[in-house]
């Protein structure tokens, strides 16, 4: 297996280990370690770490863009929109100046935050 320069599974894998023997058994946290680390592992045996490495360096750039497809001035005008029936999963909006996509959880669709990028690079106040 060909290595990729500044990522090496093997150690990420290895790196899992404390973080998931110190969780309980049956526990979320342990299940998310475990299916994290099951992740990686699919990704080295089948030879896709090139991909990955691809795809981790995107996700990694914070220069990305997000596009905002409807902007409400408030919660009130986005919560009628979204009752409206026409957003779509994983639509991301600005509500009064801040992030959110829409999500698709029990059969209904919800607003959860989701900073925007430039959001993200705001120095606090």
């Amino acid at each position: 297996m060909a290595k990729t320069p500044g990522l090496d599974l093997d150690n990420m894998l290895l790196a899992l280990n404390p973080f998931i023997d110190g969780q309980s058994e049956g526990s979320k946290e342990r299940a998310a370690l475990e299916l994290a680390q099951a992740a990686l592992l699919y990704i080295r045996d089948r030879g896709q770490e090139a991909d990955f490495a691809t795809y981790y360096a995107r996700f990694s750039d914070t220069a990305f863009t997000v596009e905002v497809s409807h902007e409400f001035a408030t919660r009130e005008a986005a919560d009628q929109w979204l009752a409206s029936g026409t957003a779509r999963d994983s639509e991301r909006v600005k509500i009064a100046g801040k992030g959110f996509m829409v999500v698709e959880a029990q059969g209904r669709r919800l607003f959860m935050v989701a900073p925007l990028p430039e959001e993200l690079k705001a120095d606090p106040e």
